[in-house]
């Protein structure tokens, strides 16, 4: 039996629900309900008896003493929208540990493969120094960095939250199959959404057989939730909603911030309370001033005034599901570089299905007004009126077509 202690994901979830944010869904209910058992189960876990921290600590521990074996993670999948990300934070935010991260999945993964970028630049003896704390149950491979990465990450970090899980490509497949392994032997706990279910990550991929020991762990290690109710929630909060504001102003402004607050459910009197985000692309940092529950904020001179490219773009596509970004201007001969900086960044979160709302100078058809890449901003125009309409706001986030590098 669950007691039902303050600030708990049951707690949480009843709020919503007395408020009227959340409609009574079967699914929901059966998945906060885990969450609440993993919750409990997290005060009085100890990644202590894991693995000890070093020869001393293994030397002076009694022989007797059995491992503390960790709780199941997590595995919540469904549709576009169904509340996820939602159940995911709730359950977080609440869980009273300070070792603990929650990201989205991609940006993740950016920080995994610049980590092992990082690793592949070391010399011997530096890799031997940044391994010298690491338990010498095994001998290390020296060319392996993922060993290292996953000890890194363990150091810090006891619960692990993924949002958006997916695998698109096999250097993904096989550094997550990897890395996964290492991390669960080192007692971390992962929880994670995702709009697939296990059986179907990286499906149809290239050398696919190659990642069914990472399908096979997670199901071992991981409590696998449907949530498949017949709700959209996050279509459901911007179903009528205006998603293109012109002119920019303090109208316009405080309008998209409303929008902000209603699809983070958060209130708009905690607006100094909403935390930043940072994303890392090839080692760079990517500053986002504003991020909560797969939500990100801009303003156009951030992402294209300064010398940003279709890689830093990609990458906050792959971050977030909804972008906001503020004062966006008339484009003309003088600002080409931003005209085609914005057209970079319109491509890539277009292609992975990313809701995009903003405030403009003027309509998308009157936005460009002279320069040498009229024709090419013509593709910008098209797709702006698209991501306004009800056919792209039902699309799930994500690029849908796999590809192998």
């Amino acid at each position: 039996m669950i007691i039902h202690q303050k600030n708990t994901p049951y707690t949480e979830y009843q709020i919503l629900m007395q408020s009227g944010e959340l409609k009574p869904d079967i699914d929901q209910a059966n998945a906060i309900h885990l969450f609440e058992q993993l919750h409990a189960a997290l005060q009085h876990y100890s990644r202590s008896g894991i693995r000890k921290s070093n020869w001393f600590t293994r030397l002076f521990s009694r022989a007797d003493e059995a491992p503390i074996p960790p709780p199941k993670g997590i595995y919540l999948f469904g549709g576009v929208g169904r509340g996820k990300s939602m159940l995911m934070d709730l359950f977080y935010e609440t869980v009273p540990l300070s070792a603990k991260r929650r990201m989205h999945f991609q940006e993740f993964m950016l920080d995994i493969h610049a980590h092992l970028k990082t690793w592949h630049g070391l010399s011997i003896q530096q890799r031997k120094l940044a391994l010298k704390d690491m338990i010498p149950d095994k001998k290390i491979d020296l060319d392996d960095p993922i060993p290292a990465v996953a000890h890194q990450i363990a150091s810090t970090t006891t619960l692990l939250c993924f949002d958006e899980l997916q695998i698109t490509d096999i250097a993904d497949a096989m550094v997550v199959t990897r890395l996964f392994q290492e991390l669960f032997n080192q007692g971390i706990v992962i929880v994670s959404t995702s709009n697939r279910a296990p059986d179907d990550l990286y499906k149809n991929g290239l050398n696919r057989h190659r990642f069914i020991p990472c399908i096979d762990r997670i199901k071992e290690r991981m409590e696998i939730i449907p949530l498949n109710g017949p709700v959209d929630y996050r279509y459901d909060r911007l179903k009528g909603v205006k998603t293109y504001f012109h002119p920019v102003n303090e109208t316009t402004t405080a309008a998209l911030s409303a929008i902000f607050f209603r699809l983070t459910d958060r209130s708009i009197e905690d607006r100094e309370k909403v935390p930043s985000g940072e994303l890392i692309v090839q080692g760079r940092k990517l500053f986002v001033p504003k991020s909560a529950r797969g939500v990100a904020v801009f303003s156009f001179k951030r992402l294209c005034a300064n010398p940003l490219g279709p890689v830093d773009y990609i990458a906050v596509a792959k971050a977030y599901h909804t972008v906001i970004m503020v004062a966006i201007p008339l484009f003309t001969h003088e600002n080409t570089s931003e005209a085609t900086r914005f057209m970079h960044f319109i491509d890539a979160i277009y292609e992975h299905n990313v809701k995009f709302l903003c405030s403009a100078a003027a309509p998308p058809q009157q936005l460009y007004r002279s320069g040498s890449i009229d024709f090419e901003f013509e593709r910008v125009v098209s797709r702006l009126m698209e991501m306004q309409s009800e056919d792209y706001l039902v699309r799930g986030h994500g690029k849908l077509v796999s590809r192998s590098i």
